[in-house]
């Protein structure tokens, strides 16, 4: 059955989303370009829509169920994932109608965490210490999965700045996390993910460079958010270092997150302020072309859920060994690059001055 659902959401995105495009352009929900954008021609950015009715179709159909304990209602968790998802997509089409407020959309975000973490009871409770003993959140636990939620929401939103980009690492993101449910065993999680991977590809027919229609913030917000709630269902309640295998799955839009606040902090912005010096726009700078750009970048995800496939299978000095591998790496990699700015080299000038001596 679950073949039947991934195949009906993987049509239904074909189907549906060329007259998302016909609706995105009835309403007024197009991008048009600026000295930030890319694209050179006004184009509808309703996509992500469509990859949210393809996904709720392939959903219907197997209509899967999470195990739960200790007599909870198991209808529960997947009515506050699609509750917070519907939520998180009326934001999204109200942003690509009328640009709605930073706030406006806060709101919205903080709205559909609040539905997972009180209606479908989904928290980080407390977290395993490698060498014994608990770390209990206690009452902080709901601020902080509601951080992280709204967190990985907008880093998913902060990439989506070429064709066929976010969508690209989403699908990369959510086929390496419905093979780590596998590994660990939780159906529910392995199904909604490979839906939401298989609804996204067939929006990619349409995406990818050259795009006919853009996934807007209605795409990037749903599949933040997705990813964010199924990471915490295949993750809450583990050891420390297995927290950390959604962390090193997520790595580029977390990356681009965290060195953009690096990058608006050194230059004395705020760090909501839009810039042209993310991940896919340096890449572009140094040469590179648009498909290029998008599929190096793509690499890299795949390297990324390589890396916690591999994490989450090693033994606890071997993971510390490998975060600390992955962390040089994108530090080297984020001065090569200017990424966090064209003299931010503490890395490269540490290496010189080891050199020197």
């Amino acid at each position: 059955m679950l073949y039947v659902s991934l195949i009906v959401a993987f049509i239904a995105a074909i189907l549906v989303t060329p007259l998302v495009k016909r609706l995105a352009f009835r309403i007024g929900a197009v991008d048009a370009p600026n000295y930030r954008k890319v694209h050179s021609r006004i184009m509808p950015r309703l996509g992500g829509l469509a990859i949210f009715i393809a996904f709720i179709i392939g959903l219907a159909v197997l209509r899967p169920m999470p195990a739960v304990q200790n007599g909870d209602n198991p209808l529960f968790i997947p009515l506050a994932i699609v509750l917070g998802a519907t939520v998180i997509v009326i934001t999204g089409i109200l942003d690509d109608m009328y640009e709605i407020s930073a706030k406006a959309k806060m709101l919205g975000q903080l709205v559909a965490a609040c539905i997972i973490v009180f209606l479908g009871d989904i928290q980080i409770g407390f977290i395993n210490l490698p060498f014994g003993g608990e770390l209990d959140f206690g009452f902080l636990s709901i601020p902080f999965t509601i951080l992280w939620i709204v967190g990985i929401t907008n880093a998913i939103n902060l990439i989506d700045g070429l064709d066929g980009l976010a969508a690209g690492v989403s699908t990369i993101a959510l086929i390496t996390l419905a093979f780590m449910a596998l590994i660990m065993g939780n159906v529910f999680v392995v199904a909604t993910a490979a839906i939401l991977a298989c609804s996204t590809i067939g929006f990619l027919f349409y995406n990818f460079h050259p795009a006919k229609i853009f996934m807007g913030d209605t795409g990037a917000l749903f599949l933040g958010f997705m990813i964010a709630v199924l990471s915490l269902l295949g993750f809450k309640g583990v050891t420390i270092f297995s927290f950390i295998i959604p962390v090193i799955m997520l790595g580029v839009p977390i990356s681009d997150t965290f060195f953009a606040i690096v990058r608006r902090y050194r230059n004395k912005q705020k760090w909501s302020d839009p810039d042209k010096s993310h991940l896919h726009h340096r890449l572009l700078d140094i040469g590179f072309s648009h498909r290029q750009t998008v599929l190096i970048i793509y690499g890299i995800a795949a390297m990324f859920g390589l890396a916690a496939i591999i994490f989450s299978m090693a033994k606890l000095w071997g993971a510390i060994l490998l975060v600390t591998v992955i962390l040089v790496a994108i530090e080297l990699f984020v001065e090569i690059i200017g990424l966090a700015g064209k003299n931010y080299r503490p890395l490269m000038n540490l290496a010189r001055i080891f050199n020197k001596l």
